[in-house]
């Protein structure tokens, strides 16, 4: 049966299923019995062993610690540590708080507002005021977890409106992406508040902003707005919120003076059990660099000491009770240095995560303790509030109703600030080394080392060619899975050929790898960290994967300052050493990458570049693309260095290689658009029309059936 060329261009270049043609077994790891339990989650395993000695250094220092003097010489340290792991705040700009409506309730009043924390960026809010209250009255920041409708929530209500019972003024807000502060429709994103956190997460973070940034700064213009009151008493402004607003809390709590009591509840662990258990959360919960930087969950505790904190754990909850034990152990000890060891308290209840009657109550005494507003501690009950009574804006959606800033403008608009600061730097005589030295730095590379360590692994036979398996060492300890199709008669050129559905994929009947290794070409293809029989490399089950795309091993990297990215970069270069020591000697070597694994072999290349001649196949055109896509395609994150448009992007790659020969053929933007031919030479700067001189091509909208054909003449 002859099948339309439709189809079978979609089964060649688009990851589709190969069921028309036989199976092969093309796995290396299938022989390796020992290799199969840890294959697919090598890279999570390496990133934790990275950490693990990250926060090892962190302990030993932390250990070090006895007197005053050298605890608060710690906290000095955190701050700055804190300060560049999160980011420049920016300038304070007007409030412009706008109150839309006010309940009154049988003892207390509920004013719903919002305000900017930025220009144009409106914060939901709710302002609970108790009928009975101190003249100057102790407020608590109410930070709410990952809730559909933030604040409004049944458990958040019921700790609002006790502490509101209490005498307490209680100003609860929205986080972005909850409650009346949501950026997706249903049918633009499904995965709720942890995804409207990762999605727009991903864009900033690759801005070198992390979206914790824009969270604890929400929470400090909160205190703005609670200091504007005539009712609060601006010694006496307490913080809680549990899940993301334990996180939140923590943050906030950490970074600005005037909380002077804070409980974050089911968040604070330790690193090492988090990664040991549940592995990283959604985007907001991940500082730029946190553990390269030697941070901990203790550090949020410690650098507030002597200040009252408490924390509320429970012990079946997502984050490990074991950790929570660790911090406040940990913190304990910087309080007992300060003289105040009664200020640091922790209070755990058997359950989940969830807020429960012993933890609620030893909240209400913490505060009534330590923002001087005595009473019972014993838990009401209360009667709740609909969402649409506490809406702020009309119909409870804040962007669409008041034509505000989302987290995506609000990065959009940032990252062409930095493109136009890009452009404005005259690239000089050193270009390719100080880009060089960049990527080194943003992405973590470290160049390989060690014995090479090969496997043959057995071989298989086709009409025109054989295929050997071997296992070759990775970067670490662990071996990637390779094929190397041989056809009998070579043209002398070798092929190194990447594909993100794996090797498997890449070598099916009628794929590319089998095409070129029927004309002659001998073809190398390997699994890369993260590809094939290499797996998702993450957890199953964890937090933020959008689209089967694992964003939370990305944020991993982030913490850890070790990207994917840079660990295929270093697969790459140990490949290709291994194709020159075991290949036919002299022979050309041409790098050739399929989809998102462009931009890794675009870094590697950039890096120390092992090829006579490279081709990319439906390349990303930019980061730039990524952040200014609202609806990108998560998949380009893995391949995305964070913080790389703070530096560079795609392009400048493109720039300082394009005289070693690259061809770039379908270019697309990060939604998986095509790229025309003129946006095409516009992005890359070539004259329309025209192969730059050196060895630059850029050829769009070339057809399935023509591809071989730019292949073999560029190439041969």
């Amino acid at each position: 049966m002859k099948y339309p060329k439709w189809i079978v261009f979609a089964c060649s270049f688009l990851g589709a299923s190969n069921s028309l043609f036989a199976q092969e077994d093309l796995s290396v790891y299938g022989y390796w019995k020992y290799h199969q339990n840890t294959a697919g989650q090598l890279f999570y395993d390496a990133l934790s062993e990275r950490a693990f000695s990250q926060l090892g250094h962190r302990e030993a220092v932390v250990l070090r610690l006895t007197t005053r003097q050298q605890w608060q010489q710690r906290q000095a340290e955190v701050r700055m540590k804190l300060a560049k792991a999160v980011g420049p705040f920016p300038e304070k700009t007007p409030l412009n708080p706008v109150i839309t409506g006010t309940l009154k309730k049988e003892d207390y009043t509920v004013e719903k507002l919002y305000f900017e924390s930025r220009p144009g960026y409106h914060v939901t809010a709710a302002m609970f005021l108790p009928d009975k209250r101190q003249t100057k009255a102790p407020a608590i920041l109410f930070c709410s977890g990952h809730s559909e409708n933030g604040f409004r929530s049944e458990a958040y209500q019921h700790l609002i409106l006790n502490y509101t019972k209490k005498g307490f003024i209680v100003l609860a807000f929205d986080p972005i992406g909850q409650g009346e502060r949501i950026q997706y429709q249903p049918d633009e994103l499904k995965e709720g508040a942890t995804g409207e956190h990762s999605y727009a997460g991903v864009q900033s973070f690759v801005a070198g902003l992390p979206p914790a940034n824009y969270f604890i700064w929400d929470g400090i213009r909160a205190v703005d707005y609670l200091l504007t009151r005539k009712e609060v008493d601006p010694a006496r402004i307490g913080i809680a919120g549990r899940s993301g607003g334990g996180t939140q809390s923590a943050y906030i709590a950490a970074m600005d003076d005037r909380i002077a009591a804070a409980a974050p509840e089911c968040y604070i662990t330790t690193f090492d059990k988090l990664i040991h258990s549940n592995g990283p959360q959604d985007a907001e919960q991940n500082l730029m660099y946190g553990l390269a930087e030697g941070i901990d969950m203790a550090d949020f505790l410690e650098v507030r000491a002597p200040k009252p904190a408490l924390i509320v754990a429970t012990t079946r909850d997502i984050f490990a009770i074991q950790g929570a034990r660790d911090s406040y152990h940990e913190a304990r000890k910087a309080y007992e240095a300060f003289g105040k060891p009664e200020q640091i308290q922790m209070t755990e209840d058997d359950a989940g995560h969830a807020s429960t009657l012993k933890n609620r109550e030893a909240s209400y005494t913490f505060f009534q303790k330590h923002l001087n507003n005595p009473g019972s501690s014993v838990d009401l009950k209360v009667q709740m509030l609909t969402d649409e009574e506490l809406h702020a804006t009309p119909g409870g959606r804040a962007i669409a109703a008041l034509k505000g800033e989302s987290m995506f403008s609000l990065n959009e608009k940032y990252t062409q600030a930095l493109a136009e600061r890009r452009k404005n730097v005259k690239p000089g005589a050193n270009f390719s080394e100080a880009l060089r030295k960049k990527i080194i730095a943003l992405s973590g590379f470290t160049k390989p080392a060690g014995k090479a360590d090969v496997v043959f692994s057995g071989r298989l036979h086709r009409p025109e060619y054989a295929i050997e398996k071997y296992l070759v060492k990775g970067s670490g300890s662990y071996h990637l899975p390779v094929l190397w199709l041989k056809p009998a008669r070579s043209t002398g050129a070798t092929i190194l050929l990447l594909n993100e559905q794996g090797k498997g994929e890449a070598v099916q009947k009628g794929k590319l790898a089998d095409q070129l290794a029927s004309k002659g070409y001998e073809v190398v293809v390997p699994d890369l960290s993260g590809t094939g029989e290499l797996g998702s490399g993450f957890i199953r089950g964890g937090d933020s994967v959008i689209d089967d795309i694992p964003l939370n091993l990305w944020f991993f990297g982030i913490l850890t300052n070790k990207s994917l990215v840079a660990t295929r970069a270093e697969e790459i270069m140990i490949l290709a050493d291994f194709i020159k020591k075991s290949g036919t000697p002299h022979t050309k070597l041409s790098g050739v990458a399929v989809g998102t694994l462009t931009s890794d072999l675009l870094h590697a290349a950039a890096i120390d570049n092992p090829f006579d001649k490279l081709v990319l196949v439906q390349p990303l055109t930019s980061y730039q693309s990524i952040a200014e896509e609202r609806l990108y395609k998560p998949r380009f994150a893995l391949s995305a260095v964070p913080g790389a448009l703070a530096e560079y992007d795609l392009p400048d790659l493109v720039e300082v290689l394009s005289s070693k020969g690259l061809l770039l053929l379908n270019p697309v933007t990060a939604n998986d658009k095509p790229v025309d031919q003129k946006r095409a030479d516009a992005i890359y700067k070539q004259a329309p029309g025209k192969a730059q001189a050196g060895g630059l091509s850029i050829r769009s909208g070339v057809q399935q059936d023509a591809l071989l054909e730019n292949f073999a003449s560029w190439v041969k």
